[in-house]
């Protein structure tokens, strides 16, 4: 088969994947090997790639928004040619106190797909069964691989903020994960507010329904009953939380975070409002937000690449070339 391959971490403007034939994976227990049909493309590929994550295996096939369909199973239940979703979440120890007490994201010994495992920039992919989502028919590949890390990841925010139907939500960022979270938004009925650089996604978001759109650091005309912010910036963080109405909440979805500037305890964080961080996702999240996408239709737009230009599809994420999530077929 053929496979991106990241064999030493580099500035994704240098082109660190290389596209090597390697043997097709054998399944082991409680395993199935996936024909990938699409793998979305993340901005924590991006931190896999460049090395800001620490390497875990000396080479790795990253990617972890997997589309693929079933051609070998150990378990009948599980046919061949079904098609299912591969998330970030590869695994969990199940056995840790974070597992036990249904907080599988925070496991003690997680496996990461495309990280410490081989991911989806391949044509083929192992995975584990029980980590397999289901997804709903009409979704065209290259459609529903955005929705398995972004999507997720944004609907957990949603669930750490609290956000109930018909609050208003800010959003700090409008990048793939924020514009699936605003039509989850729009389907229970909420007020949102964005803000984010640049014109085109201010534009975006107006056009997707949002109340008011602002840059980075604006604060909404509405004082918020939560925000979620996607931006790795300290600074809007800061803007989210003067946002807030009393008792709300700023969920960070981020991996990394530049610093935490420092502000007034007494304006800002008095009146029981909270910062919390998302880490990961559960099958939970995934299962309740697939419901979600199938209610309410939502899909995002993407724009594919080849496997052989899986450099140039990071490239486009990291520049914000591209306006649509961006997917790899590595089947093209």
């Amino acid at each position: 088969m053929k496979a991106a391959v990241l064999r030493t971490p580099a500035k994704i403007d240098d082109s660190p994947l290389a596209l090597e034939d390697l043997p097709i994976p054998q399944p082991g227990p409680g395993q199935v090997l996936l024909r990938v049909r699409a793998c979305g493309v993340c901005r924590t590929d991006l931190h896999i790639v460049e090395g800001e994550l620490p390497p875990r295996l000396p080479a790795v096939t990253p990617g972890h928004q997997i589309v693929g369909e079933i051609v070998e199973a150990h378990r009948p239940e599980y046919k061949t040619g079904a098609r299912f979703g591969v998330s970030w979440i590869g695994g969990t120890d199940g056995s840790c106190p974070y597992c036990v007490s249904h907080r599988e994201n925070l496991c003690d010994n997680p496996t990461f797909t495309g990280y410490s495992c081989n991911g989806g920039y391949a044509q083929y992919a192992i995975a584990r069964e029980d980590f397999l989502l289901p997804l709903p028919e009409e979704l065209a590949d290259e459609v529903a691989a955005p929705l398995l890390c972004a999507g997720i990841i944004g609907f957990r925010s949603l669930r750490v903020a609290e956000v109930k139907p018909g609050q208003k939500v800010g959003l700090f960022g409008f990048g793939s994960s924020a514009q699936l979270a605003i039509q989850v938004l729009k389907g229970w009925g909420s007020d949102v507010y964005v803000s984010t650089r640049g014109e085109s996604h201010r534009q975006s978001a107006k056009e997707m329904g949002a109340e008011w759109a602002g840059t980075e650091t604006d604060i909404p005309p509405a004082q918020l009953d939560s925000a979620i912010t996607f931006a790795p910036s300290g600074d809007v963080v800061v803007a989210a939380l003067k946002s807030l109405r009393k008792g709300g909440i700023v969920a960070i979805n981020a991996i990394h975070l530049d610093r935490i500037p420092q502000f007034d305890y007494d304006s800002l964080l008095w009146g029981e409002r909270q910062i919390r961080s998302v880490a990961n996702m559960t099958r939970d999240d995934g299962r309740a937000f697939l419901e979600q996408v199938s209610k309410f239709g939502i899909r995002p737009v993407a724009t594919t690449y080849p496997l052989s230009q899986v450099n140039e599809a990071l490239q486009a994420v990291k520049h914000d070339k591209a306006e649509n999530s961006v997917v790899v077929m590595p089947w093209a």
